[in-house]
């Protein structure tokens, strides 16, 4: 068979993306020309100043840039405060080490007071190498603590008020709530999980960057939520969440025998934003029965199967404010725990490339196929064009047959087409 690469989509939504030798010095170094090696890449639990962790006692790690060949640390000390200003008042700091002696610079684990939810904590660190040398403290990092008690979570979970069949793929929910900022914000952070996979906007732009939120857990036991930063996408006045869920893994066909609902039968949304002001008063937006619910173009979505999208049933600013909501439904509040909800330990799934066809040509059988050049994992971005309601029928695979033909066996059960309706 010809090796032929194309892509397997996994669907959310079916839009695009997819030193050498050191130098040797001559002079020796004494006591007060410490600056001559530093520290940098500071990191907290393997992330550079990471928010919305969960480790109680977070590991702290850290690299050393020395010219001299043979540099080893001998000793360190971490300072650590609740403001930046602070790491230079010692009457501030929550947590100071003093000199330890020790080699080790990954994973050392902080052990100053307990940390409470949302607590941000910056440090430095500074060492002493082997011959006893100091060098200047770091640069400031910090890390930032998530919801650590069952109690911090004041949202409800919600789902589409809309009947469906149980039995088969279902539209992709639309979630939506409008609310309204007054005052000068500080800081803003979302924090969010789902039954299913999800994707939020504000104000018409995708919070984050990550795909496939929350990720793939044993959803009966562990539950990841995202934590986000969107200080600077809220805005004074009116303001606007949407959120779009997809099956996943969470209630999508899954392995060899046509099993679907795995994990549960109805997707669900927990969203919970923070605002702190600046007067020192904050505010919590949260899921509950004050939102919105309808569906939208994405009429199936699923991993194994692909996805079915109707662009005549977009909505235009259905993430924004003053979108109007006649047609929408209110939502059902999902009876779930929230004691499963953990924050990720592991990087998340980033669009991280884009890739052009290497070729396209037509079998023999007549298929016109786009070749990407390599196995991949993402979505197809074309432009096509045609009379309202017209289909445009996309195949995923991954070889030709000896033929020369499109090859689709080795998938098993699993469909892997998209069909896009043309809405003009």
């Amino acid at each position: 068979m010809k090796n032929l690469s194309l892509v397997i989509f996994l669907g959310i939504i079916a839009s695009v993306i997819i030193l050498g030798g050191g130098t040797t010095l001559l002079k020796s170094i004494s006591k007060s020309d410490h600056t001559i090696f530093s520290l940098y890449d500071l990191r907290c639990e393997y992330k550079t100043d990471p928010i919305g962790i969960d480790v109680l006692n977070p590991r702290l790690s850290w690299k050393i840039s020395s010219p001299f060949r043979g540099t080893i640390q001998a000793a360190y000390e971490i300072r650590a405060g609740e403001k930046v200003e602070f790491l230079d008042e010692p009457d501030q700091l929550i947590w100071n080490t003093g000199k330890i002696l020790s080699d080790s610079s990954i994973h050392v684990p902080y052990s100053g007071p307990v940390l409470k939810s949302r607590r941000r904590i910056y440090w430095q660190v500074r060492i002493w190498d082997n011959k006893n040398n100091l060098s200047p403290w770091s640069d400031p990092a910090y890390w930032e603590m998530g919801l650590l008690e069952q109690s911090d979570w004041t949202a409800h979970w919600i789902g589409s008020s809309i009947d469906e069949n149980k039995t088969e793929s279902n539209p992709s929910p639309l979630l939506r709530k409008e609310f309204t900022i007054q005052g000068e914000i500080i800081l803003a952070r979302m924090y969010v999980t789902s039954l299913g996979l999800y994707e939020i906007e504000m104000n018409g732009h995708k919070v984050g960057d990550q795909v496939f939120t929350p990720g793939w857990t044993s959803y009966d036991n562990r539950l990841q939520y995202q934590t986000y930063d969107v200080t600077n996408r809220l805005r004074s006045g009116s303001n606007a969440i949407g959120a779009v869920l997809g099956d996943g893994w969470y209630r999508g066909y899954l392995g060899f025998s046509g099993q679907k609902n795995i994990f549960g039968e109805k997707l669900a949304l927990l969203l919970q934003l923070y605002i702190q002001y600046k007067d020192g008063t904050s505010e919590i937006i949260r899921s509950d029965e004050s939102w919105r619910s309808s569906t939208g173009p994405i009429l199936m979505s699923d991993i194994y199967n692909g996805e079915k999208y109707d662009a005549r049933l977009e909505k235009p600013g259905w993430s924004q404010p003053d979108f109007e909501e006649k047609d929408w439904a209110g939502v059902k509040i999902i009876d779930h725990p929230k004691n499963i909800l953990v924050s990720p330990a592991g990087p998340p799934v980033r669009k991280i490339k884009e890739l052009k066809p290497r070729e396209i040509f037509t079998t023999p059988s007549g298929e016109k196929v786009v070749d990407f050049g390599q196995n991949m994992v993402g979505w197809v971005r074309l432009k096509i064009s045609g009379p309202a309601g017209t289909t445009v029928t996309l195949h995923h695979a991954e070889v030709l047959d000896s033929e020369g033909n499109l090859y689709t066996d080795n998938l098993r059960a699993a469909e892997q087409l998209s069909l896009i309706h043309i809405s003009e």
